[in-house]
């Protein structure tokens, strides 16, 4: 029950007290020397556990990411790793060729690349652009300039051969690389050129055959996947994978290149007469309809083809059309014969002039009247006996028959852009009109279809679509050739025949066309001088004349067809001064270049008017 005594304070003032604890229990005095240690025990402990938090968490962190990156998303990381060091190079189809009936090339390509860059690898354009200029002959204050350029991609030079790629490469020059960039050649220059068409910068075919067969030519591409390193070069142990490119097919066309040749040279010739501004000429297979020759001048090479006048583009014998003028008589009297309205020996009492509607038509020049018979009509190419016989034929027989013959329709060639040409519907056709179009005006064609015409009538009345191309051989070796129409009969063989002896009568003595003839071989033809329409006024004053001849040989056994017309605005010459010589002259090189044998018969004589039919019935002297 005694009440403790007070403790004196170590170390304080004599007498002081320690306060006793609320509790009232006792507190022992500590050994004198000792020091007071708790709380700076418990502070120390606090500063090493967050000590050691801020040690271990971080290295736990650290730990952890090395764990997730190396175990779990390891892969997915060095997949990316080398996903970016990947480079995709596209590798290009070689194109197809296109090449002649005897295999002689067109077009072919051959390899070549693009040399192109990535400024932010070369490492010193100016010493890059030193070591470049000789071999890609690219002056260095350009190629410095296309080095230093910002991004990733710059072309140095385009269709460089693989000699030069291959010294390029051997200097490793950091940054430089190369991409496929094959070179389209053509070996015959213009010749064919506006059959055979261009390509343009992207190897596309924009013209002609190679653009009408670019899914053919053009091929499949290919891809290569290369593992490269910083400087863009390949790495030798690295990922080298590659999708073969498949290249394009051959298209063989119906084209002899020789008489290609002869035939553009002769047009040539024809339009530097100062005359003819635009000449057109087709040669054809009498039998198959194969074009073995087509041309126009001005013509055009296709590898000039970007430096060339648009408007020279194009291809005038299939795109562009006219009135054929007197050519088309040849229609008119087949329709005659075909349906029994006129023989070659039927004698018609013709005037110089005839009235048509509300216009007179005449003869070349007016005369009074002749006998002449049907044979005659069309020898002297006579307006008024070709009206004549044609409203005997009526009006709707003689559309149906031009359209029989494939006028106002394209004839299918395999060639982009064609024209059908012109022709009303004869419910159309007034007085004026129907008289003008059994003449050959008011109606327009191309080249090809008027010589398609004459096809049929060389081939006994059937028609055969004309067709450019032969076959398609692709890179395996299978050959296919593009569908054709089927041959048509568009009058009988008696008709074609009686049309093939009076159409001889136009080349022999007292026709339109002496200057037809091809000396050793019997010719059959026509020619034509139609009005030109003068585009500065929409009329034909001032037009001048579009001059024709079509024909064939040899007239007693036909092998080929060819077809000539001249544009010329200032000239009133006719088809049998100006454009029959060209025929005879295309035609003499197709028949002796292709082996055909002269004629074996001579050619007989012709019943022109009815005094020529009456002496030759009582064995007078026979008119020619």
């Amino acid at each position: 029950g005694a009440v403790p005594r007070p403790v004196p304070r170590a170390g304080g003032p004599r007498g002081a007290r320690e306060p006793l604890p609320r509790s009232g229990a006792f507190v022992p005095r500590r050994a004198p020397g000792s020091r007071r240690v708790g709380r700076p025990l418990r502070m120390g402990a606090k500063r090493l556990r967050w000590g050691l938090v801020l040690v271990v968490v971080p290295l736990l962190l650290v730990t952890g990411k090395l764990v997730l990156l190396q175990g779990v998303d390891g892969a997915d990381y060095a997949n990316a790793a080398e996903q970016d060091r990947l480079a995709e190079y596209p590798i290009s189809a070689l194109r197809g060729a296109i090449v002649d009936r005897d295999g002689h090339p067109f077009a072919y390509t051959v390899d070549a690349s693009r040399v192109v860059a990535d400024p932010t690898v070369v490492e010193d354009p100016e010493r890059t652009a030193l070591a470049l200029t000789a071999l890609l002959d690219v002056p260095v204050p350009e190629l410095t300039e296309l080095l230093g350029r910002d991004g990733r991609y710059v072309v140095l030079a385009r269709q460089v051969s693989p000699e030069t790629v291959d010294a390029i490469d051997a200097l490793g020059l950091a940054g430089i690389v190369f991409e496929d960039d094959p070179v389209r050649l053509y070996p015959t220059g213009a010749v064919g050129g506006q059959v055979v068409g261009f390509v343009g910068r992207d190897g596309d075919g924009l013209a002609g055959i190679e653009q009408r067969f670019q899914d053919e030519l053009g091929g499949t591409d290919g891809m290569r996947r290369v593992e490269v390193g910083s400087g863009g070069h390949p790495i030798p142990s690295g990922i080298d994978e590659s999708t073969p490119a498949t290249d394009g097919s051959t298209v063989e066309l119906t084209l002899d290149q020789d008489v290609q040749f002869t035939t553009e040279q002769r047009l040539a010739e024809a339009c530097s007469d100062g005359a003819t501004t635009r000449a057109s000429a087709v040669v054809l297979d009498a039998h198959t309809g194969q074009v073995v020759a087509m041309g126009s001048c001005p013509g055009y090479d296709p590898s000039q083809a970007g430096s060339t006048d648009p408007e020279l583009l194009g291809n005038p014998a299939v795109t562009s059309i006219f009135e054929p003028g007197s050519v088309m008589k040849a229609v008119t009297l087949a329709a005659a014969v075909e349906e029994g309205k006129a023989t070659p020996d039927r004698v018609l009492n013709v005037n110089g002039h005839i009235q048509a509607g509300d216009a007179v038509v005449t003869d070349a020049h007016d005369h009074a009247p002749v006998d002449w018979t049907v044979t005659g009509i069309l020898a002297k190419s006579s307006n008024v006996g070709t009206i004549m016989l044609a409203r005997e034929v009526g009006d709707a027989t003689l559309e149906r028959y031009l359209r029989a013959f494939g006028v106002g329709e394209e004839t299918g060639v395999e060639l982009p852009g064609e024209s059908g040409g012109l022709l009303a519907a004869s419910d159309e056709w007034e007085a004026s009109r129907a008289a003008n179009i059994a003449i050959g005006q008011g109606v327009s064609v191309t080249t090809l279809q008027m010589a398609s015409v004459f096809q049929t009538i060389a081939n006994g009345g059937v028609r055969v679509p004309p067709r450019v191309v032969a076959s398609v051989t692709a890179p395996d070796g299978t050959t296919s050739t593009p569908d054709a129409p089927e041959p048509t009969r568009v009058v009988s063989e008696d008709t074609a025949d009686d049309l093939a002896h009076m159409l001889e009568a136009v080349v022999g003595p007292g026709g339109t066309a002496p200057l037809g003839e091809v000396e050793g071989y019997r010719v059959a033809g026509k020619t034509g001088t139609a009005q030109r329409a003068n585009p500065e006024c929409g009329c034909y004053a001032g037009g001048g004349y579009v001059t024709t001849f079509v024909g064939f040989a040899p007239a007693d056994d036909p092998q080929y067809v060819v077809a000539v017309d001249l544009e010329r605005p200032s000239s009133s010459a006719e088809g049998g001064q100006v454009a029959a010589p060209v025929f005879a002259d295309v035609m003499r090189y197709v028949l002796t270049e292709r082996g055909v044998v002269p004629s074996g018969t001579p050619r007989p004589d012709f019943a022109l008017t009815g005094e020529d039919l009456a002496e030759a019935a009582t064995g007078g002297p026979a008119g020619d």
